[in-house]
């Protein structure tokens, strides 16, 4: 797949008019054009490295997780492996206790360990978020604790407030200072109950990332006390993320702030009928459900191949993108995606979403991989003839996917590169447990 579905998917969603999971894709004169719309004064001078828009977002960033400083970074990578390194300083322990789905283990290529030095330590190895007995009782000194905001890969988990109270309660009786990786914290305050500064308080530092809900280019922020804040700074340097002119990355990110952050709680709240919906499809599992936030896996009885060609067949046909990028999921049977309900998501019923639903299975192929393959010779263009088989390339002319193409999604995850994808990243292998940390088959039995 890789940058062949990236392709195929922009020009497949860019031309419906209903959009399920995602945003519509935008072209780089689109993005353009809105940056020169900003509100902010663009006819000043570039600042470079920090100053200007950079200074600015991270003063905002500080304000809105009630911390007194923050720091932009280029990547998440690098801003997690500082925030880390520097409490790691403090403590004079390098090793991190961590959920071992979490991104730093799984879409990192171990960068942590193998650049930084530290050492993953896991509470459990349950698809879920830790417990604090768990925390409490983890038979080796650690210096930090880090927990991811939603855990991403075992299905975007969350605690319940009082859970999380009290799993950080438990490192701090153990002596470790709190991480959060909180790259998608933005949209946990609907399933938590508190505002940001409320669940940003809980931690000595947090992560947030700009372009995962918020849309912007690129770029992540570390915020915490002021003296570990210049400290991570420093360290920013030495890790080459101080960018001679960062202030398109900012410009986003701030735009991201004013429009997305405030939709947030609309798109957490819809996210629940979008799921109840799915969940009636023939043979559905949706995890989380209902949903912690505005993002869920869908899990259906189908291979990945015929799912993904379906989903662009039902692009081309009655230009509705439904999710894209199935993940074969064994030894369930089953393949998953994960849905974003955004802006888009907003204009759908909950029986609109099931209509397409049933639009969308009515299209599976018999054949899986039949399409992909026409669509790599003949382009996304040609999709509604092939699929229809009235012109073009007929499902009968190929066979199975050759299994250097079904393996890849799980070469890019041990690789650590992700492809774009309508969420942007690479559905997981990995998370397949609900909140009880069962898988979608058993939990719903």
């Amino acid at each position: 797949m890789g940058d062949d579905f990236a392709d195929w998917w922009w020009a497949a969603a860019r031309d419906c008019d209903r959009i399920l999971s995602g945003n519509r894709p935008v072209s780089l004169r689109e993005r353009l054009q809105a940056m020169s719309e900003s509100p902010f004064d663009l006819n000043t001078r570039a600042h470079i490295y920090d100053g200007g828009l950079v200074t600015t977002l991270e003063e905002r960033v500080a304000s809105l997780l009630g911390k007194p400083a923050a720091v932009v970074f280029p990547t998440g990578t690098m801003a997690q492996q500082v925030a880390l390194r520097c409490w790691a300083e403090r403590s004079d322990n390098m090793t991190v206790a961590l959920h071992p789905l979490s991104h730093l283990e799984v879409h990192e290529r171990k960068a942590f360990t193998t650049l930084t030095g530290l050492r993953g330590l896991w509470p459990t190895r349950e698809p879920r978020q830790p417990t604090a007995a768990e925390i409490r009782d983890l038979d080796e000194p650690f210096g930090t604790m880090l927990l991811e905001l939603p855990l991403r890969d075992a299905g975007y988990l969350l605690p319940t407030w009082d859970e999380l109270v009290a799993i950080v309660e438990a490192a701090r009786e153990r002596g470790a200072r709190v991480h959060f990786d909180g790259a998608r914290l933005w949209e946990t305050t609907s399933h938590l109950g508190q505002d940001l500064p409320t669940i940003a308080g809980l931690a000595d530092s947090v992560y947030v990332s700009f372009y995962k809900t918020l849309g912007g280019i690129s770029g992540s922020a570390v915020a915490g006390p002021a003296d570990f804040v210049a400290q991570a700074r420093a360290w920013r340097h030495r890790y080459g993320g101080n960018v001679a002119q960062h202030w398109p990355a900012a410009l986003a990110a701030l735009a991201g702030l004013d429009t997305e952050l405030p939709r947030l709680d609309s798109y957490v709240a819809h996210a629940a009928v979008v799921a109840g919906a799915l969940a009636g499809l023939p043979g559905a599992r949706v995890t989380p459900s209902p949903p912690h936030t505005h993002q869920f896996q869908l899990w259906l009885p189908h291979p990945a191949a015929s799912l993904t060609d379906a989903a662009f067949t039902l692009a081309a046909e009655e230009k509705i993108w439904f999710a894209g990028q199935w993940v074969d999921m064994p030894p369930t049977g089953l393949a998953m995606t994960e849905v974003t309900v955004a802006g888009p998501a907003l204009m759908l019923s909950a029986d609109d979403v099931a209509a397409a639903g049933a639009a969308f299975l009515a299209r599976v192929p018999a054949i899986s991989g039949g399409l992909a393959r026409a669509r790599a010779r003949a382009g996304p263009q040609d999709l509604s003839a092939g699929a229809s088989g009235s012109s073009g390339a007929q499902l009968g002319d190929f066979g199975a996917a050759p299994q250097e193409e079904q393996a890849q999604p799980d070469h890019r995850e041990q690789q650590g590169e992700r492809a774009a994808d309508d969420e942007g990243e690479v559905p997981p292998r990995h998370g397949h447990g609900a909140g009880n940390g069962r898988d979608p088959v058993s939990a719903a039995e």
